[in-house]
């Protein structure tokens, strides 16, 4: 069997675009991968083109010998934009090999540890009653895991203020009388988008008494792994970190040093299913679980789903998109995983299990989109 084409789709579906890549073989099997890139995908679809330059003609069940090439082949190793186009490719290829072999990917993972993936689901309320009433009915639809976020999301089409100090009083306040009406048994955490200080994260953490918080995720930027470690040893609370990372060395110190407690890993920017399940075993051999992040496509869902389904080591998979809505995903993806009872059911479908209905994901476009921006009040940027 040979690679005989390697399509991308940069196209925008439901509230985002999606960077979808399609691997085709001379048997006839194809598979579908996802990059995870969001808002530069078209640096990612010209990695893509070099890429498939010569991956054209080869053997797409040598996954991991392609992946070393892919990786090494330009000198400059690594970066976001060329891991999130290798994972794209990477995720397909073994979408192809549980296909020639009729298996779920899974199997060819190590075979399947659980029966169902536990999900967690996200607030998006600002800070207050309404975020306290959204919980409370997360709960009461039998969410046990829930995660905040600042409630401050900005605009792409207007910059908007952020006053961290105003931020972190009104959440820790928030999250303190939230913690009262859900009660002990509610795990609860916080994406805090990497927009504090290190002296920030600390001062937000320490208004809260110890066990409000489950965990913290990315509360300050990650390129620095000593910064996490000073506020490591200023607060008490678990950190989630990793959605950003791109290889297994980027994991490493995060892991060794025991400075994140639940791996954000996101299987589409890390380097795809191969570079994943060898920051899972590194996780294992550190008793740290993995949490991957997933707020992308359902063709980055089912890939999560044949990972987390494989390790032994995991804690719970993202919900995505959080507050949108996704009903129009059914027209461009057929099969695609949908939570029931609050899990992601483990099924038996051959590869990933999902496919996607290419000739309408032909009549999509892309659209240009940028992140929103946030500015303090003095007038300097900092980060979404």
């Amino acid at each position: 069997m040979k690679i005989t084409d390697i399509k991308a789709y940069p196209v925008w579906v439901g509230h985002r675009n999606l960077c979808l890549v399609k691997v085709e073989t001379d048997a006839g099997i194809y598979g579908w991968g996802e990059s995870g890139l969001s808002s530069r995908e078209m640096a990612v679809v010209g990695a893509i083109q070099h890429y498939r330059e010569f991956l054209l003609g080869r053997d797409p069940s040598q996954i991991g010998a392609l992946w070393q090439e892919m990786y090494r082949s330009q000198y400059f190793e690594g970066g976001r934009v060329l891991t999130a186009a290798i994972s794209a490719i990477d995720i397909a290829l073994w979408d192809i090999a549980g296909k020639a072999l009729g298996v779920p990917v899974y199997t060819l993972l190590g075979g399947k540890q659980r029966h169902e993936i536990p999900c967690f689901v996200t607030t998006t309320k600002a800070m207050g009653k309404g975020l306290i009433d959204d919980a409370r009915a997360m709960a009461a639809a039998g969410w046990t895991v829930i995660r905040a976020t600042t409630g401050e999301h900005g605009s792409p089409s207007a910059p908007t203020t952020f006053e961290v100090r105003k931020s972190i009083a009104n959440a820790a306040g928030c999250l303190r009388e939230l913690r009262q009406e859900l009660g002990e048994e509610i795990v609860l955490g916080i994406d805090y988008h990497h927009r504090l200080s290190v002296a920030e994260a600390a001062s937000f953490c320490q208004k809260m008494p110890t066990g409000t918080l489950d965990f913290i995720e990315e509360p300050i930027r990650d390129q620095t792994p000593g910064a996490y470690q000073s506020l490591r040893g200023m607060v008490d609370v678990p950190f989630a970190i990793g959605e950003e990372f791109a290889s297994k060395w980027d994991f490493r110190p995060y892991l060794e040093a025991g400075i994140t407690s639940f791996a954000r890993i996101d299987v589409c920017n890390v380097g795809g299913l191969t570079e994943a399940m060898k920051v899972a075993a590194l996780a294992e051999s550190h008793y740290i679980d993995l949490m991957p992040h997933d707020p992308l496509g359902p063709v980055c869902t089912a890939a999560t789903i044949q990972m987390a389904a494989a390790v032994p080591n995991f804690a719970w998979c993202e919900v995505a998109p959080y507050d949108s809505d996704r009903s129009d995903h059914d027209r461009f993806f057929i099969n695609r995983p949908q939570d029931v009872n609050c899990v992601y059911p483990v099924g038996d479908a051959p590869g990933l299990g999902i496919d996607v209905n290419e000739e309408l994901i032909k009549e999509q476009s892309f659209k240009f989109w940028e992140a929103p921006r946030l500015y303090k009040p003095d007038g300097s940027y900092t980060n979404w």
